[in-house]
């Protein structure tokens, strides 16, 4: 009998439904909205006056090198400021260091520069225009790699390629700013090779006074940098070299110095922007955006696991990846360009007492008031001493004493180091770190090709008769024991196959074969199937082929990939005495009655 229908219950409805929805967003993740948490509760008074004192050498010595950054990226000068103000504020918010600091930097703004120059000319609004949305693009992909949970991608850009990078980066900064320490109208676009060559063309046409500007800029910043390290070195020299450019206008009037200025700044906040998200910009633009997202993620987690160890706490790679994706995204909308971790503005911060993200986040808000305070004398601001500012900065981007132990250390390593600082003088920037991080994989994955394989024999000279290596030590006639230092799959089964061949060709007498296998983590189908195929060639002559300290994981592979059904698991030992023991009474007895070897217990046994 049907029962009688029940009508539903509006009020029951909406409270299952209430409930559904409730159940489905405890299940979701949403502690990447919340990573202050860590953090925030615990900040003190004591704290914030830190920070606030940090936050203001942070917003002083960002004014000149913001200018400077967005002048080697192409774009006007109020850019590389507001690309440090909404950027660094949302990324020290979301993100999991408590030191690092986010803005523009030397290298994401020369990637900018080659990048963009060749499809518009840099400063005017169609520039600008794809450096919004290359920055939009570069977000984007932050943010979709942190959600993946792939924050051990940048583990696979090696620092051989950073340091690379970084140098050949350098060198490109200081020859695009020889037109304007020089004071020669040559046009600075293109490589290495053709701005030299373009300088050569133009060397006679060189200013003397912008030169003097210039120069008088390097000198007396380098002067601060090595007598005077606690005053902010960019801000006196540049202030120098202003004086001295408004000391030769007065003396000599501006026709005749030819000194040329930055202009004035806007004295505004950022205004909004919007990128250009056509197919064909991001067409233009999808290599570009991999590049320098895979960089600048490299240079914000490098710079942020290098200041946590030195503070005491840990970095979350995920969770700076969501930062440094929601800072670019904000930035995109708020007239930033690309932004990432800044080397000198992060070590500022933490040399200037900061303790939190807070500081960060002051030193924003403050450069948003300075801004609004000094940007019309910006109009006094020579391009020669921005150049030789710029010079500082590119010489203090080569790591000359890392290159060196880079150097002196690994062949490989110099081999990545050399392809990634060529190709970043010679070719693209951003072909220079794909090359970079291609040529590391495939000097990794050669080397573990060819996992080691050493022959061992029981050392007479060595305590309790242990196993070595010594070539010279007596072997068993019959057995032969091995070790394999280093994981057989798909890429090192031909080496270990060729081993194998070559040791049963030379010593057909040895039919057995042992194997300590605690320096192989793993194994997989390939190379399972090669270790079968050889323990059923020496079975088949009368021999067998032995594993000796298995691990867990690796006998698991084996069983898994059915590897071990040759013989069922019985020559598998996890201690040196009982395979011995095992071998030793599968062994042909009319060859031991006339061995002299002896070299095992059972043996004199």
């Amino acid at each position: 009998m049907m029962k009688p229908f029940r009508s539903l219950d509006m009020n029951e409805l909406a409270r299952q439904s209430l409930n559904a929805s409730a159940k489905a967003a405890r299940s979701i993740d949403w502690s990447w909205l919340t990573p202050y948490k860590t953090w925030l509760p615990g900040v003190g008074p004591r704290d914030v006056r830190a920070d606030l004192l940090a936050a203001l050498t942070g917003a002083i010595v960002v004014l000149p090198q913001g200018v400077a950054f967005a002048t080697i990226a192409g774009m006007p000068p109020e850019y590389g400021l507001y690309a440090s103000m909404i950027p660094a504020i949302i990324a020290a918010w979301f993100g999991s260091s408590r030191h690092l600091v986010s803005g523009p930097t030397t290298a994401a703004s020369v990637v900018l520069f080659s990048t963009l120059s060749t499809m518009a000319v840099p400063g005017t609004p169609d520039y600008v225009a794809l450096a919004l949305t290359l920055t939009f693009m570069v977000g984007l992909l932050e943010l979709m790699l942190g959600f993946a949970r792939l924050g051990a991608l940048v583990n696979f850009i090696s620092h051989s390629v950073v340091v690379g990078f970084t140098a050949g980066a350098a060198v490109l900064i200081a020859a695009k700013q020889v037109k304007h320490f020089f004071g020669i109208e040559m046009d600075s676009s293109g490589h290495l090779h053709e701005i030299m060559f373009h300088f050569g063309r133009h060397v006679l046409e060189l200013n003397p006074s912008a030169t003097l500007v210039a120069a008088a800029t390097l000198a007396l910043g380098i002067a601060c940098k090595v007598w005077v390290p606690k005053i902010p070195y960019m801000i006196v020299a540049l202030m120098g070299g202003s004086l001295l450019a408004l000391g030769l206008n007065h003396l000599f009037g501006p026709e005749t110095t030819g000194i040329a200025t930055v202009g004035a700044l806007p004295a505004t906040l950022p205004p909004l922007s919007s990128p250009s998200l056509t197919f064909e910009h991001i067409r233009q633009l999808a290599p570009s955006a991999l590049a320098v997202t895979l960089f600048a993620l490299t240079e914000a987690v490098s710079i942020g696991r290098a200041l946590g160890a030195r503070g005491g706490y840990r970095i979350d790679g995920n969770q700076e990846f969501i930062g440094q994706g929601l800072s670019n995204l904000a930035g995109s909308f708020f007239s930033g360009y690309v932004a990432t971790g800044s080397f000198n503005r992060s070590g500022v911060n933490y040399e200037a007492g900061a303790r939190t993200p807070l500081a960060a986040i002051f030193a924003a808000f403050m450069l948003m008031a300075i801004v609004l305070l000094v940007a019309p004398y910006a109009a006094f601001l020579p391009k020669a001493a921005m150049a030789g500012i710029l010079f500082l900065v590119a010489w203090g981007l080569i790591d000359l004493k890392e290159i060196g132990h880079i150097l002196h250390s690994s062949k490989r390593e110099t081999a990545v180091l050399g392809v990634t600082f060529f190709s970043a003088v010679f070719l693209e920037l951003e072909f220079a770190i794909f090359a970079g991080v291609l040529l590391s994989l495939v000097l990794y994955l050669e080397r573990t090709s060819k996992p080691r394989i050493v022959t061992m024999a029981p050392d007479p000279r060595l305590p309790n008769h242990a196993f070595g290596e010594d070539p010279e030590t007596p072997q068993c006639p019959q057995l032969r024991f091995l070790r394999i230092d280093g994981s057989v799959f798909f890429g090192s089964v031909a080496h270990v196959e060729q081993y194998f061949d070559r040791i049963r060709a030379e010593h057909p007498e040895q039919k057995h074969l042992a194997v300590f296998a605690n320096g192989i983590n793993f194994v997989d189908l390939q190379g399972g199937v090669a270790l079968r195929n050889e323990m059923t060639r020496r079975i088949d002559a009368g021999g067998g082929v032995y594993l000796i300290h298995v691990k867990e994981g690796l006998w698991n592979a084996l069983e898994g990939c059915g590897c071990l059904d040759a013989t069922g698991g019985r020559n598998v030992f996890q201690a040196k005495t009982a395979a011995i023991r095992g071998i030793y009474q599968k062994l042909d007895k009319n060859v031991c009655a006339t061995c002299t070897a002896r070299i095992f217990r059972e043996c004199n046994a």
